[in-house]
């Protein structure tokens, strides 16, 4: 059972946001990472994986920087498409800082002649591969991290699927001979491609979820069928983590990280959101 609608056009529209990222490009367990925040005495590290646009779009990185802004966390943004995201071609095009000063027909136009790049990059980044890549950096950064300090997951669209992975029960790894989750603490929004119960059922840690009502890419319908999977799970499980929905309107795909800061709705749903992650992270990390 699949989230419903693939990740098309949705996932190639949104807006580029204004910002000078803070952070750094350096080299970790075999990835570029931007890397922000306190490196020093952080209360905890928080990864991301990001949407398609990787490390290119600012937007990622902005975000990371908001994480980081508090002081308390050593934040890590990973390049987990090897240097082949959806290139910035392509956000230029659907993706533009001024939305309102571009016609309909560039838009359009726009996304019928980036339609088959998408296809095609969609095709290199597979499950398996995907999957392979963000599991093997979170098993270096888990064995390298100092056990006492915790490790926080988040991911958008594209990446929300692979976030949740991190803290699958088929996922632990031992370190000294006791079994560990990759990371402490996950929150997922708008994942697309989201397998239930495959990429849920399992879950050892607590889990935030957000989605969109108007989300056309992830259907608002996979809300009830995690929290379904999860209910069932609840019951043959002795111990089963705190599981949270939030549900965003509009809550166009993309909202948590593509969103159109100059209109109202979709600029509370970027804060709102980012107050989720923080939230859960303070809670729990």
């Amino acid at each position: 059972m699949t989230s419903g609608t693939s990740c098309s056009t949705e996932c190639i529209k949104g807006s580029i946001h204004a910002g000078t990222p803070k952070g750094t490009i350096e080299t970790l367990h075999g990835l570029s990472v931007y890397t922000v925040g306190n490196r020093t005495t952080p209360r905890a590290t928080i990864c991301i994986y990001s949407d398609i646009f990787g490390l290119g779009l600012p937007n990622n990185k902005i975000i990371a920087d908001a994480y980081a802004a508090s002081g308390e966390y050593l934040v890590l943004l990973p390049d987990f498409f090897k240097g082949d995201p959806v290139g910035l071609k392509v956000a230029d095009a659907l993706l533009p800082v001024d939305a309102a000063a571009q016609s309909t027909f560039a838009k359009y136009t726009g996304i019928l002649a980036s339609l088959p790049t998408f296809l095609m990059w969609q095709r290199r980044h597979g499950k398996a591969e995907s999957d392979k890549i963000c599991l093997d950096f979170m098993r270096e950064l888990r064995r390298a991290t100092p056990r006492e300090r915790k490790i926080g997951m988040v991911g958008f669209c594209w990446g929300g699927k692979y976030a949740a992975r991190t803290g699958l029960e088929s996922n632990m790894i031992e370190i000294e001979g006791v079994k560990k989750p990759l990371v402490d603490a996950i929150v997922a929004l708008h994942p697309s491609h989201l397998v239930v119960p495959e990429d849920v059922e399992g879950l050892v840690v607590p889990t935030s979820f957000a989605w969109g009502v108007e989300d056309i890419a992830v259907s608002f319908e996979t809300k009830s069928k995690v929290e379904e999977c999860h209910a069932k799970a609840q019951k043959a499980r002795k111990e089963f983590p705190e599981i949270e929905h939030k549900a965003y309107t509009p809550g166009r795909h993309g909202f948590a990280v593509r969103g159109n800061p100059d209109d109202p709705q979709e600029r509370r749903a970027l804060e709102d959101s980012e107050k989720q992650v923080l939230a859960w992270f303070e809670k729990w990390l």
